[in-house]
């Protein structure tokens, strides 16, 4: 009934600059009765209260308006407001609550360097180079003494030592080759994992960050595949391994301060070790890295940024804590280069506290969507060890638990960072989603969030086809080109319809979020610009017809996804839900013309 967030419906900028005064609105829906808003801003460390004035009203109610000064890079803000009964509530990212939150949960104007502009409207498509697609090239290439040469159609080893040495030859020729692929999908950004020498499949255990593995066919061919992805107006996005690099690198034989080294040993990442961990208090070693950064977003190669591996433990060991360093030394060596480059994190639990500090502009999203959509769409009885890192099963939740966890996650973080995080569904570390979520319907459903809830969608390659996996290994199977009768075209066409929507829909890259109904079994969202309002409603599973508030009185809405009747709503402004499930359904609403 009360609402605010940091889209650009709610706040004049959302991207401002330093000293800038923004005009911050607060919504009150009809028939909710305010006598006063005051905005609680933080400046330098100290809170300030600015009083609230009523700026308009419209057919949905009241909008109240409050400047707000930016004065920090990063400047908290709430509000206070009293009813007309004298009731008082704080409205934070956390909502509308009746007792007092710590500061944590306050909205964010954030006066650091945005992010590019591009990102804001990108889909990303996640590529593991081995097992996408090989050319003609890779079958003339000699096999690595590491390595286990395998047909493109032998089963992937989930586990084991054949996990990370079985080899296909997928190189980057390849994924040229399969461009109209991605592009007919409607993904506009790739993102490969590593392209480094190493001494696995997965190259996360980089053996030289200078050049591109001969396997995947050399500089040559990232220079071949980043003109052709370019020419086609796409961009490239490149996976850099910040926390550790390969036993074989070169820097671990002759540079020990690069590492920590100890009488007992070396320390690694998680006691693997193939993969010793970097010390980031050498200056030598963020000198190198910085080079490295900017080297591989230049010409001939022009990557337009880079996806930061294991980043939520980089820079942290014991007592040494250099995380935000790192990732702002990071941030400015690639503006430096390339103002316009993208910089996102992995993390996979509770990202927030490493955001909105001048270096990721986002992060891979597990804690605050991924989790969330497995537990409400998960499938019965499944066959995994663990919840991305959880012991035990994933859980069966309802719609209001997931819509309680991404409001808790979203809450301690700014606007702009959520947005810019990457939303998964699953990737090259986890189970396939369809193994998650069991069928092609409640795939839609995942998808369908995927593509219109805040946030970059990244599609893991094969996703799109209803491959499936029940660990990280195992889902890295081969994209099946030369089998498109096992390809899931229901699922495909899909995909394709969820990314023209977002596409072709504003309101869906840009707009803000209100949640309209979250319980059982049924999810109502509504994502809204000044021209615009486009209501989502999903359902895991048939049940009765549902009756939901929260649209202007008399409203209506012409059907964009689902096949579903045009929406009308009543003179209190609510409509209906049917039972059919699962379904995900999507319409413009805009108020009625003529009032009834």
């Amino acid at each position: 009934m009360i609402h605010h967030d940091g889209s650009g419906l709610y706040v004049s900028n959302p991207e401002p600059a330093l000293g800038e005064i923004v005009t911050v609105f607060v919504r009150v829906t009809s028939g909710t009765r305010i006598s006063r808003i005051h905005a609680r801003s933080v400046r330098d460390g100290e809170p300030v209260f600015t009083s609230a004035t009523i700026d308009r009203r419209d057919a949905g109610g009241e909008w109240w308006r409050a400047e707000i000064e930016v004065r920090n890079p990063v400047t908290p803000y709430r509000f206070l407001i009293r009813t007309a009964t004298g009731a008082v509530r704080w409205l934070t990212g956390w909502g509308l609550t009746a007792h007092d939150l710590p500061d944590a949960t306050d909205f964010r104007l954030v006066a650091h360097a945005p992010p590019p502009a591009w990102s804001r409207d990108a889909i990303i498509y996640q590529i593991f180079p081995d097992r996408f697609a090989r050319s003609a090239a890779a079958a003339e290439r000699p096999t690595p003494d590491w390595a286990v040469r395998c047909d493109w159609d032998t089963p992937v080893e989930g586990s084991g030592p054949l996990a990370a040495t079985q080899l296909y030859g997928g190189d980057l020729d390849g994924i040229a080759e399969h461009l109209d692929h991605v592009a007919g999908l409607g993904a506009n950004t790739l993102y490969l994992t590593p392209f480094f020498p190493s001494r696995s499949n997965h190259r996360y255990d980089g053996t030289d960050f200078g050049a591109v593995d001969p396997l995947l066919g050399g500089d040559r061919a990232l220079m071949r595949l980043s003109e052709a992805v370019h020419a086609r107006g796409m961009r490239l996005i490149g996976d850099l391994t910040t926390n550790h690099t390969g036993d074989a690198h070169e820097w671990f034989r002759t540079e020990p301060d690069f590492y920590y080294f100890s009488d007992e040993g070396y320390e690694s990442w998680l006691g693997v070790p193939s993969l010793p961990k970097l010390n980031w208090g050498s200056a030598e070693l963020r000198r190198r890295f910085r080079e490295n950064a900017q080297h591989w977003l230049t010409h001939p190669f022009a990557l337009d940024g880079w996806r930061i591996d294991v980043a939520n433990m980089t820079g942290r060991r014991a007592a040494d804590d250099w995380t935000h360093e790192v990732a702002a030394l990071l941030h400015r060596a690639v503006r430096q280069v390339r103002p316009d480059a993208m910089l996102v994190a992995e993390h996979g639990h509770d990202s927030t506290r490493d955001l909105d500090a001048d270096g990721w502009q986002g992060t891979m999203n597990y804690a605050g969507f991924t989790r969330p959509v497995w537990s409400w769409l998960r499938a019965g009885e499944l066959p995994f060890a663990d919840f991305l890192g959880v012991p035990g099963e994933i859980p069966f939740r309802d719609a209001g638990d997931l819509v309680a966890t991404m409001t808790a996650f979203a809450a301690q973080t700014s606007w702009r960072a959520m947005t810019h995080s990457w939303q998964i569904l699953g990737s090259h570390d986890t189970p396939r989603i369809r193994s998650v979520v069991g069928g092609a319907d409640r795939h839609e459903v995942a998808a369908g969030l995927l593509f219109t809830l805040p946030g970059t969608p990244m599609i893991f390659a094969g996703d799109e086809l209803g491959l499936t996996g029940v660990n990280g290994e195992h889902s890295r199977t081969p994209m099946p080109w030369n089998e498109t009768d096992g390809w899931d075209m229901r699922t495909l066409a899909r995909y394709r319809a969820l990314a023209r929507l977002r596409h072709d829909t504003p309101a869906l890259r840009e707009g803000g979020l209100r949640w309209a109904h979250a319980a059982g079994d049924v999810l109502v969202h509504l994502r809204e610009t000044a021209d615009d309002t486009v209501l989502v409603a999903a359902r895991r599973a048939p049940g009765p017809p549902v009756r939901v508030t929260g649209l202007v009185p008399h409203a209506w809405g012409d059907n964009l996804y689902g096949g579903a009747e045009p929406l009308k709503a009543g003179a209190d402004g609510s409509f209906e839900i049917d039972g059919d499930g699962p379904t995900f359904q999507v319409w413009s609403v805009r108020q009625n013309p003529k009032g009834c």
